[in-house]
């Protein structure tokens, strides 16, 4: 086997070049999530979203009727949050923990291609990091982890529960009177679709929910529908009865999540910038052997709506309730 050797030169100057490719690792490694939200660029600290609110209706004829209702918006804020790392490591470390097996004799792998691999992985740790977080993040000006960074989707539908903007009373709660399990999973998912808006019945919805819930689905599923003819496949894509209008969305990272959300693709809003100078990859080197992997990127998460219209909130059972 050939020796591969790159310089902390040649790192410092592919993470140059390949800057703009190196944002967008993060995001790309945000796919199993973000295939089922809305991403927003150039979203720099804050961008104020929401939905109009309002109505206008025509009446029987009349010289003298005004119309002097209000046309609303009901703004919410998407805010993202510029985070940093400083990742110590060594290019020793590094050929021979990741690219042993990668390097073959000769020139056939070349240095520019072994720097971007690196810088690639490391970027790509950023994004998988993110994803692995994205509904239970809770922002901690005094934290460390990417799970400090941002509030997540579940983080933020507690605080409107907590606040009653989410409420059963609203019309976009729903609290759960057992536990889901391997023999009622059908009914329950069904009873909890149904009792959403039918505003946000008419359009194409994602259910989320962790794959444990998922498992219970298709098990209860495959037990009670078994012998009938439309039960071709184990695996199922949409829930029953909401006429292919509501995909189930199993996600590990909604693993030990308390909430369930039914919404729309467009109301999951995930903000990056991507496009300012604060955010950048570099590589430097402060020591002999050990180089410096250095990354600031700005990511943020809010529903564009939570009003029932858009969006309902599945509180699960619990023992302790």
């Amino acid at each position: 086997m050939g020796k591969v050797i790159f310089t902390p030169e040649e790192l410092a100057q592919s993470a140059v070049k390949y800057r703009k490719e190196l944002l967008m690792m993060p995001v790309f490694k945000l796919g199993e999530t973000l295939q089922h939200m809305t991403p927003r660029y150039g979203i720099r600290y804050q961008e104020k979203v929401g939905e109009l609110s309002g109505d206008m209706q025509l009446g029987p004829y009349s010289e003298t009727r005004i119309d002097d209702t209000g046309v609303n918006i009901k703004g919410r804020t998407l805010e993202t949050y510029l985070g940093s790392v400083v990742k110590k490591f060594s290019p020793n470390s590094v050929y021979q923990s990741i690219y042993s097996d990668a390097v073959t004799k000769g020139e056939s792998l070349k240095k520019t291609e072994i720097t971007r691999r690196v810088l690639a992985f490391l970027a790509g740790k950023l994004g998988e990091n993110i994803h692995d977080v994205m509904w239970n993040a809770v922002r901690n000006d005094e934290g460390e982890k990417t799970i400090d960074l941002f509030d997540g989707f579940d983080t933020i539908a507690l605080g409107e529960i907590k606040k009653e903007e989410v409420s059963k009373t609203k019309g976009n709660l729903y609290n759960f009177s057992e536990a889901i399990t391997g023999v009622n999973a059908v009914d329950i998912l069904k009873d909890f679709y149904r009792s959403a808006n039918p505003k946000l019945r008419k359009e194409q919805t994602k259910l989320f929910i962790s794959h444990e819930i998922y498992d219970k689905y298709v098990d209860d599923y495959q037990a009670s529908k078994g012998p009938l003819v439309y039960n071709q496949s184990f695996d199922k894509v949409y829930l029953e009865g909401s006429r292919n209008r509501c995909e189930l969305v199993p996600l590990f990272n909604k693993e030990d999540s308390n909430l369930i959300q039914l919404t729309t693709k467009r109301n999951l809003l995930v903000g990056f910038n991507q496009r300012g100078e604060e955010e950048s990859i570099v590589v430097e080197k402060h020591e002999a052997f050990v180089l410096q992997f250095i990354a600031t990127l700005f990511i943020g998460a809010q529903y564009e709506s939570i009003s029932p219209e858009r969006l309902l909130i599945g509180k699960l059972f619990t023992e302790t309730e």
